[in-house]
């Protein structure tokens, strides 16, 4: 596995017009930073079999969320959830994709080996500290201002995915369903091994984002499961897709 190449970038700040108490919290929050690379490096030295265990047992525990790149983790009903609904059914040659969304990824990774399916699970993220999540075999660097700059050997061969665009604005939206698009196998209906429908696609976002949703995935729907963040977060969340099952149902 290749080393993880996370940086700390702290703004430039006029230290003169800080308060004794927002310098305390600067430093406070650097040597934390601090911290948790030192655990990431340790992580890289230990044995596979103890990375493994760790990486099963902690899952989001180890990454603390960057408001600056609008991380807000799911809380763990939601990324479960999230996690049954891309397993659901399918079977060892299903791929599936999870973008912008590793609490997802971290749930499955939890899961018992004989409910997950299917070894081709991949993770797309800007924040590289995710590598040591997924492997370096699972993990694509992906900014969705360049929404097609990542490997080819995954064009229009994802059965399943899950998208959870960064940003509630129209234009990081349709560069998301830009590589959504790219990533999706066409949808001819065919089934898995269970009997299930290989194609399913899921997007979580805000509720103000529903007619640039429709309007890029014109199969989907609002469905009535609200996913809900660990840390709270104030903005109406909503999820998408074009399959019901047994965790929701088209809301219209």
């Amino acid at each position: 596995m290749g080393q993880v190449g996370y940086v700390i970038h702290l703004k430039e700040i006029k230290i003169r017009s800080l308060s004794a108490n927002a310098l305390l919290a600067l430093q406070e929050f650097a040597q934390e930073e601090q911290k948790r690379q030192e655990e990431f490096r340790k992580l890289y030295e230990e044995t596979d079999a103890e990375y493994q265990k760790k990486k099963k047992q902690e899952g989001m525990n180890l990454f603390k969320e960057d408001w600056q790149l609008s991380q807000f983790w799911y809380n763990d009903e939601t990324a479960d959830k999230l996690a049954d609904a891309l397993l659901e059914g399918a079977d060892e040659d299903t791929i599936i994709a999870i973008v912008s969304a590793p609490s997802v990824f971290a749930a499955i990774q939890k899961k018992d080996e004989s409910e997950i399916p299917t070894k081709h699970i991949y993770l797309f993220e800007y924040d590289t500290r995710f590598e040591l999540l997924a492997g370096k075999d699972h993990f694509f660097f992906y900014d969705y201002n360049k929404p097609l700059e990542f490997t080819q050997r995954l064009r229009h061969r994802v059965d399943r995915i899950l998208i959870d665009p960064p940003f509630l604005n129209e234009d990081c939206q349709t560069k998301t369903a830009t590589t959504a698009k790219f990533l999706l196998a066409p949808n001819d209906k065919s089934k898995t091994k269970s009997g299930a429908f290989k194609h399913r696609f899921i997007s979580c976002t805000g509720e103000r984002m529903a007619s640039v949703i429709k309007n890029a995935y014109p199969d989907s729907h609002i469905t009535d499961f609200y996913p809900e963040h660990a840390n709270g977060l104030s903005n109406e969340f909503r999820c998408y897709s074009d399959f019901e099952w047994s965790g929701w149902k088209f809301a219209n």
